[in-house]
């Protein structure tokens, strides 16, 4: 009965684990004004009629504060890049200049920072949904075991200590929250 009562709260602590871990990279993925190569992670590129990530078809860098340079290993591709950054609708136009795409990172207005900050707290609410719902099966799960005999003060303990996990799971959504927030807002 212990070890089922161990396994319960591990299986959840590394879900919401995971959770954080997708959060992060969600986050990364807005842009805040500088230039992040993590902004065209998303991109498929077609590469002889299949769709490939971007970073499988050329190299992505960030050679200053304001510009990414995507450099593809092949030139005949630089077509398809230029295509695919422009389907994606990410208000970025891409500069070809026959070797590579760069790509002028424009200042944010104060509308599209609030906008994306907007977007920010709904990919946060997101993670702490799914955060309440991994406690929410890690409690359900723990009942089950009540009915198999466990004891009502084992059970309380267990609940409080995934209680105790989950506040501080969310604790960290608002700390990721608070530092993209501040990385958006900041001129």
């Amino acid at each position: 009965m212990e070890e089922e009562l161990e396994l319960i709260l591990d299986d959840a602590n590394e879900q919401m684990g995971k959770t954080i871990e997708h959060l992060d990279y969600e986050l990364g993925k807005i842009r805040a004004g500088k230039a992040n190569p993590h902004v065209l992670d998303d991109i498929k590129v077609d590469y002889f009629g299949s769709p490939t990530p971007l970073n499988q078809v050329a190299n992505v860098s960030v050679p200053d504060p304001r510009t990414i340079a995507v450099r593809p290993w092949e030139k005949s591709m630089i077509a398809h890049i230029e295509k695919a950054i422009m389907a994606a609708n990410l208000g970025l136009n891409p500069d070809n200049n026959g070797e590579m795409i760069r790509i002028m990172i424009p200042p944010l207005t104060e509308e599209r920072r609030r906008d994306l900050a907007k977007m920010a707290k709904r990919t946060a609410e997101d993670a702490k949904v799914a955060i309440r719902n991994i406690r929410r099966d890690a409690i359900e799960s723990i009942k089950k075991l009540k009915k198999d005999g466990l004891g009502e003060d084992m059970q309380k303990d267990k609940e409080a200590q995934i209680q105790k996990v989950h506040d501080s799971f969310i604790k960290k959504v608002d700390e990721l929250y608070a530092a993209k927030e501040k990385d958006i807002m900041t001129v």
